[in-house]
């Protein structure tokens, strides 16, 4: 062979429309990315400010960090049995909607039951101000106004359609032939259902968790009505930095910062959970 029979193949260059289009999408990321992070920035200068620095536009960046704000919030206002009390509710919520959401969920999957993940869903659609009222008759003639219970029974009004919605999607993307193969060996179907079916939705069940506990640590109106000065929980407690004639900015960023922590760091160290979870209940078959 000789070296003119010898093609070097040609560099194709890249396309206008493509590179046009990569910049428009990063563009876009790069908008997305800075919506959301400058709220978050903001919120967290403003805690390490003193009130007058926080309504000051010329102290966006120039001023002298300080952790009183923080101080007023975890000692001066108590905020650790307000973070005990949210962690105790929303764990409380999700911990039953999942014992009871699981099974309805499969149920709903495997039994062809149409329509049912919309009614369930129709829950979240109801407006929760107008079931207060009742609720809050019900719950105190029984004296159950303030406790624990009533707001991890309320916020399961949150959580369990969450999570019916989420596991009936992944459980019908699950081949029913591993449960039928169980249940020839012998199991019956609630063994098939605890063995097979709930270790491989492990990332659905993940998702599921995680996102009820956030809506439940956010939740506030509940709270507002439903908890006394010992069940409240830190939606509600960031209020004690409102009045009618002042609002102390500094403590109420410092308080928004505090509440929204915990949440990112769940969403941080579980986006993967998250992702694959609602990945894998988009696809069936």
């Amino acid at each position: 062979m000789t070296a003119s029979t010898l093609r070097v193949p040609k560099r194709r260059r890249a396309k206008p429309a493509v590179i046009v289009g990569g910049a428009a999408r990063a563009v876009g990321i790069l908008l997305v990315v800075f919506l959301f992070l400058v709220p978050l920035v903001w919120m967290l200068l403003a805690s390490l400010k003193t009130n007058l620095e926080v309504v000051d536009p010329t102290k966006l960046f120039n001023f002298t960090p300080t952790i009183n704000n923080y101080v007023t919030v975890l000692q001066e206002q108590q905020f650790l049995p307000y973070i005990l009390n949210s962690f105790i509710v929303a764990t409380g919520a999700t911990a039953i909607a999942l014992l009871l959401g699981l099974p309805a969920a499969y149920a709903i999957a495997r039994y062809k039951i149409t329509n049912a993940t919309a009614f369930v869903l129709l829950a979240r659609v109801i407006p929760g101000v107008s079931l207060l009222i009742p609720w809050y008759y019900i719950f105190s003639s029984i004296g159950l106004v303030g406790t624990y219970g009533v707001l991890i029974l309320t916020h399961i009004f949150v959580t369990m359609p969450l999570i019916v919605a989420i596991m009936t999607s992944f459980f019908e993307g699950l081949p029913g032939e591993l449960e039928e193969a169980a249940q020839i060996d012998g199991a019956s179907k609630i063994a098939a259902f605890v063995r097979i079916v709930l270790p491989l939705s492990v990332p659905g069940i993940a998702t599921a968790t995680i996102l009820s506990f956030i809506f439940s640590w956010n939740n506030f109106l509940f709270a507002l009505v439903l908890s006394n000065q010992n069940t409240r929980t830190l939606p509600v407690a960031i209020s004690n930095f409102t009045s009618y004639a002042s609002v102390d900015w500094g403590g109420l960023m410092a308080a928004s910062v505090i509440i929204t922590v915990p949440v990112m760091l769940i969403a941080l160290f579980s986006q993967k959970y998250v992702v694959s979870g609602l990945t894998a209940g988009a696809t069936k078959g």
